[in-house]
């Protein structure tokens, strides 16, 4: 079938004869002679070719002009005497393919439909690569959506291993690097990894994976377990690799934490042991001392025991705090009222151990926001470490121990526990903070300072530490008085 064509002649004669014409060369031809017609034939059917008179009427002529202006998919021949051809001229210019005058001549009639024929054939190829690019250009949308959105890090690199593509967690945590090493976007490495999976994959074409530890642009450290995937180009040849990270942080902390968890019980299994045997020949002096009505054997039993029952209490509580993940609840509190709260929890054990205790806060020091129970543990904790190094220096009659709150400014307060006691080392000094080192041997869990130095920390703070041997150790905690993270 050659096409359908609206043939518009009044000349019924005419037109019969120029359909059947055109019929011959396998056109589908339907007439329309007036005004009426051609108008329903417009809005009922579409139309390849339109051939005719269009001026038999103006409407007509007004009507293909507004279509040809909204670029319908049909092609226009016109035919028809001199003053109708010149005002078709001046209407539709080069909108129509091809002028004609009656009498038709065959052979440019032939020639005009075989021209429209060929712009027919090349307008429905056009549309079928227009279809064919839209859904290419749709997939493309699919696929970056994809590949932007995967909740992993993303990056496809080159032979050289350069990275060529990344998505957008990888642009948020590793930045916008196109065509630096990889090495040195994930760990800020110089050379080439050791057994790198990318590596490995070009070399083999299959898929490998790996555990890394890598360092984002702010300095995190993040655990991710990495496989690669070929990319090959028509031939099958690789040409790139693409480099898929899972995120597998919490993972391994939590694996950590457990596992830490269970040498901290198992390391403190002995002190436990020895704080009840302790506990137990308190008890035993206890009742002797009452069955012999011996007061001084009392009291130094009941003293034992409650040493014991502090230490114990005091293990229970850095357990679970270690233990569970928590969230701070900071409210506003007098920052005087702070400090009175841990004097009167030093000062016996100050005055037990012969050690002098002062403290030193200016008038109307303000307010501070903070969780008043840890930050209140936490400090205790270095004002015990301090006696107890005071405690432990055997080389001076008289010890001292400090506690100096200064304030920095509007927004930053200093606190100062500085002691006179036995000092530390260089190793000490480094470990301190160390989860379960201890420098009290079966005296101490290991936990107390690691634990205090993380509250200080999540209350946004930091601490430093000088100390040298044999002649003391001072703590400097520095505290913001507002905390832009709340937990009500």
């Amino acid at each position: 079938m050659g096409g359908q064509i609206l043939l518009i002649d009044d000349d019924l004669g005419h037109a019969g004869a120029v359909k059947t014409y055109l019929e011959r060369t396998q056109y589908d031809v339907t007439i329309a002679s007036c005004t009426k017609t051609v108008f329903e034939c417009l809005d009922d059917f579409s139309w390849d070719i339109i051939l005719g008179d269009l001026f038999i009427d103006q409407e007509i002529a007004s009507r293909l002009s507004l279509i040809t202006e909204a670029r319908q998919p049909f092609q226009l021949i016109v035919y028809g005497p001199p003053e109708h051809i010149d005002l078709a001229m001046d209407l539709f210019d080069l909108k129509v393919v091809q002028y004609l005058q009656l009498p038709l001549n065959s052979k440019a009639l032939d020639l005009s439909l075989r021209r429209v024929k060929k712009q027919l054939l090349q307008i429905r190829t056009i549309k079928r690569y227009s279809e064919r690019l839209a859904d290419l250009h749709n997939a493309r949308n699919n696929f970056n959506q994809l590949f932007n959105e995967v909740p992993c890090y993303i990056s496809v690199q080159n032979k050289d291993l350069r990275v060529t593509a990344t998505n957008r967690r990888f642009k948020k945590h590793f930045g916008n690097s196109i065509g630096a090493y990889c090495y040195q976007v994930y760990k800020h490495r110089g050379s080439q990894c050791e057994n790198c999976p990318v590596v490995q994959t070009f070399k083999d074409g299959k898929m490998h994976s790996t555990e890394e530890i890598v360092t984002s642009v702010s300095g995190k450290q993040y655990n991710v377990l990495t496989q690669t995937a070929p990319i090959k180009d028509e031939k099958g040849d690789i040409t790139q690799v693409m480099e898929m990270s899972s995120n597998i942080t919490q993972i391994r902390q939590l694996q950590d934490h457990l596992t830490s968890l269970g040498l901290m019980l198992g390391s403190m299994s002995h002190g436990v042991k020895g704080m009840l045997t302790a506990l137990d020949g308190g008890l035993y002096q206890l009742e002797t001392g009452l069955n012999k009505k011996d007061k001084a054997r009392v009291d130094k039993a009941f003293e034992q025991i409650q040493t014991m029952t502090n230490k114990i209490k005091k293990m229970v509580l850095e357990i679970l705090y270690y233990a569970k993940t928590r969230e701070h609840r900071f409210k506003v509190m007098d920052l005087k009222q702070l400090v009175d709260n841990i004097s009167r929890s030093i000062v016996p054990l100050a005055q037990k151990n012969n050690v002098r205790f002062k403290v030193t806060l200016t008038d109307a020091p303000g307010s501070i926001e903070v969780n008043p129970d840890w930050m209140e543990a936490a400090l205790v904790n270095f004002l015990e470490n301090a006696i107890d190094a005071c405690s432990f220096d055997k080389t001076q009659k008289k010890h001292w121990v400090t506690f100096t709150v200064k304030i920095e400014d509007d927004d930053c307060i200093c606190l100062v526990i500085k002691d006179n006691g036995i000092g530390m080392d260089q190793e000490t000094r480094e470990k301190m903070f160390t989860l379960f080192f201890t420098s009290k041997g079966s005296m101490g869990t290991g936990l107390g300072l690691f634990i205090a130095n993380s509250v200080v920390k999540q209350h946004g703070g930091n601490v430093d530490v000088q100390s040298i041997k044999r002649q003391g150790t001072t703590f400097t905690i520095h505290l913001p008085r507002k905390q832009n993270n709340h937990t009500y």
